[in-house]
């Protein structure tokens, strides 16, 4: 699929009786390969390449995918979509993005793709390596596996308002888990990591150590009593506390008047230290891109600054629905109407490292694993399971589990005090952070 036969697409939808419309093509190849115990347990490869067509006429709008990309194919979509989007509800806010608001190339280049093709042979060395490591660890028992994966992708989009952009990535992994101890008193741990190029991975060595090393780590963990008390979440899964901001200020749940924020724009979120940056062109980024799905150019935007809550996450219906203008950040899949997404996110503002917050705490819990949320996206009353760390004095002190920590997100976000051991893993990624007082159900 080329540029030309995808113009032709949306030029074949106008002459079907569309009054726009836009086509974005997607392709896939990936290999990925797990091993356990030693023994090889898994070789899995995919391929696949997909077409998305969606059309407007007057106010309404369809969208269809296949991936049946012959000519035969195409002019079926294009028949398929435009009868269907006849027969669609009227959208007063449906439409393609304004024209002046599209990406201009040529485009940065942002150095996404590693023309580096790993063997099944290699994938599997890598994931033997870390597994192999992570069982070394001494007081680990047994293993959830290692396993390392390649992939590329490309993606392309046209519309009939002139826009046509495409990029090509790449992804590179590895991972391993481990159990420590036996029986009822058995403990998991768990490290991995994502790139872009191949070279930017860790060592399998050091990631199947660190596997180990966590489980073992774990090993004794005890429950503790309902109490209330400051809480820190490790860097590692603190952005978690963050995710449902993303939600809370997305443009779609705003004009719905389900967020938790809908009244906070411009307004004070955080504490006045605090920002949080999304950044569309880090180089090599998990998130990285130069326009959006729906064309529109991306910039750089401090969504959180010294704060204060600048903006929503604006797709063009959501923006037409709130009298505003798209921010660049519409995130879509072949088939269905844009949602709202971010790039490579980052929490700012920290002035201690993890033992610093630890000493200022004094005595709390270090929460390092968190599962099953709950979420009232109406009033931000939120509460997870965790497992994580006692300490005393700023030290650790013993390992527990089976707790739950609770509270209402807006509270919790005006005192969370960042840390400043930010590591860039993926593409949303925050230090440590701690709450002053937290509500902690344990036994």
């Amino acid at each position: 699929m080329d540029e030309n036969q995808l113009n032709d697409l949306v030029s074949a939808a106008l002459d079907a009786g569309a009054d726009a419309a836009e086509a974005a093509y997607a392709e896939r190849q990936s290999l990925s390969v797990s091993v356990r115990l030693g023994a090889l347990e898994e070789v899995e490869r995919e391929e696949g390449r997909d077409l998305g067509l969606r059309v407007f006429i007057g106010a309404r709008q369809a969208s269809v995918s296949g991936s049946d990309i012959s000519d035969s194919g195409r002019a079926k979509l294009v028949e398929r979509v435009v009868a269907m989007a006849r027969l669609a509800p009227e959208d007063p806010y449906a439409g393609l993005a304004p024209e002046e608001r599209l990406a201009q190339g040529p485009f940065p280049d942002l150095d996404l793709y590693d023309d580096h093709e790993p063997t099944a042979e290699t994938l599997e060395a890598r994931a033997r390596e870390a597994e192999e490591a992570a069982r070394a660890v001494k007081g680990v028992t047994n293993s959830d596996g290692g396993s390392a994966g390649w992939s590329t992708s490309r993606w392309m989009l046209a519309t009939s308002g002139g826009f046509f952009g495409g990029h090509r990535a790449s992804g590179f992994s590895i991972s391993a888990s481990a159990i420590a101890g036996e029986g009822a008193g058995m403990e998991r741990g768990g490290e991995g990591r994502s790139t872009r190029h191949n070279e930017d991975l860790p060592e399998a060595g050091w990631v199947g150590g660190e596997a180990g090393a966590r489980a073992v780590a774990r090993l004794g963990a005890r429950k503790i009593a309902s109490t209330t008390a400051p809480v820190i979440f490790e860097n590692r899964i603190a952005f978690s506390i963050l995710g449902p901001l993303l939600g809370a200020i997305s443009g779609p749940s705003v004009a719905r008047g389900v967020s938790f924020l809908k009244d906070k724009l411009e307004k004070q979120v955080f504490a006045d230290n605090v920002s949080l940056l999304d950044d569309p062109f880090r180089v090599r980024g998990l998130g990285s891109g130069a326009f959006d799905d729906e064309g529109v150019a991306t910039e750089p935007t401090a969504l959180i600054d010294e704060g204060i809550l600048t903006t929503w996450l604006l797709n063009t219906a959501s923006a037409r629905q709130l009298g505003m203008e798209t921010t660049g950040h519409a995130s879509r899949g072949l088939a269905g109407p844009p949602g709202t997404g971010t790039s490579n996110v980052i929490l700012t503002g920290g002035e201690k490292d993890l033992a610093g917050l630890m000493g200022d705490a004094g005595k709390g819990l270090l929460v390092t694993s968190m599962f099953g949320p709950s979420l009232n996206g109406n009033t931000g009353d939120w509460s997870i399971g965790c497992s994580g760390y006692w300490f005393e004095d700023g030290q650790l002190a013993y390992p527990v589990n089976e707790i739950t920590v609770a509270g209402n997100l807006i509270d919790i976000y005006r005192r969370l005090v960042p840390g400043t051991d930010l590591v860039i893993k993926g593409s949303h990624d925050s230090p440590s952070l701690l709450v002053d007082a937290l509500a902690i159900a344990g036994s």
